[in-house]
């Protein structure tokens, strides 16, 4: 099912590509969209976990940090195993570790989401920091770059892996129980538990495969080169956020969908080059991307309170 908001995007979308193709046919260039693709990449596939997040009415500010260490994880077991298999593996269980902490912190303490998360973002990063020493992974295994294929070959794979995630999740949260749960919990928690729904289970959930999404973006994103900084996703947890509300989900939860993040990611993440194709300052990305997420805001205000309205007037006696 398409909603108005997707529908919105498409449009949106489609109005930039053509300007583009009048103006600055270049940008469609395949070496520049090859570009384009592997950059934002990691920002769909955290998104789509974040977006699992905001669903069940939580929010998750350490994605990150928890991006940075799995990367840092999935270099340093494929420099001592010499296998990417293993530095797979490895990224996402430091993920799901590092979503399961904030999980269980948020669903069994009961402690705001907003607050776990922006505690953990702080302490990670920090503890990142004092690990490392600032210093990046060197002298990865020659197999580990680019999984080891031809730097042609590997944006397919990349892409397929992407479609895979993106349908599966999506189907998932369509037709099988527990994607259901997850909007039932953010829907009406109080609804959804007296119906017999673990909600503290699908909160705790929703972190955990949040987390291993993080991890599988931060090994795809970490074989793109012959090093790995200690420093990678600054300002990652802004962007996927920015991505999932622009493409329409509704930060109290209940409300949302992985084609509205998906079409999100793809606006967002074109802003900055097609400004550069354009001859406009790249100093204007910043403010076109928080004129359209204040824009999204404001709809989904309109849309609330009309809603609300037709609700009161339907409720009143004649």
């Amino acid at each position: 099912m398409i909603h108005r908001r997707e529908i919105s995007l498409m449009i949106v979308i489609a109005a930039l590509a053509f300007v583009l193709a009048a103006v600055a046919p270049g940008y469609f260039a395949r070496e520049n969209l090859s570009d384009l693709f592997l950059g934002n990449m990691p920002v769909l596939i955290v998104a789509i976990g974040t977006t699992l997040v905001i669903l069940r009415g939580n929010i998750d500010l350490s994605v990150g940090p928890v991006f940075a260490i799995c990367g840092i994880v999935a270099g340093i077991t494929a420099k001592a195993s010499g296998s990417v298999a293993v530095a797979a593996a490895a990224a996402c269980l430091a993920g799901a570790a590092l979503g399961a902490l904030n999980g269980s912190l948020v669903a069994y303490l009961r402690m705001p989401s907003i607050v776990v998360t922006l505690a953990t973002m702080v302490a990670l990063r920090d503890g990142l920091r004092w690990w490392t020493e600032g210093a990046w992974v060197q002298d990865l295994p020659a197999g580990f770059q680019w999984f080891g294929l031809a730097q042609s070959s590997y944006p397919v794979v990349a892409c397929a892996v992407v479609v895979i995630l993106q349908s599966g999740v999506a189907w998932t949260l369509r037709n099988v129980a527990v994607g259901r749960a997850v909007y039932a919990t953010g829907s009406n928690e109080t609804a959804a538990r007296l119906t017999g729904l673990d909600t503290a289970r699908v909160k705790c959930g929703v972190f955990i495969v949040a987390g291993v999404l993080t991890g599988l973006a931060a090994l795809l994103n970490s074989v793109r080169f012959n090093q790995i900084p200690s420093n990678a996703g600054l300002g990652l947890e802004m962007k996927v956020i920015a991505a999932a509300v622009v493409g329409g989900a509704a930060i109290r939860g209940g409300e949302g969908s992985l084609s509205g993040t998906l079409l999100g990611v793809v606006l967002l993440g074109a802003i900055g080059p097609a400004l550069t194709f354009l001859g406009v300052s790249a100093y204007w990305e910043r403010a076109l991307q928080g004129a359209i997420i204040l824009a999204a805001v404001a709809v989904d205000a309109v849309r609330e309170r009309r809603a609300f309205q037709a609700v009161v007037a339907a409720s009143s006696p004649a």
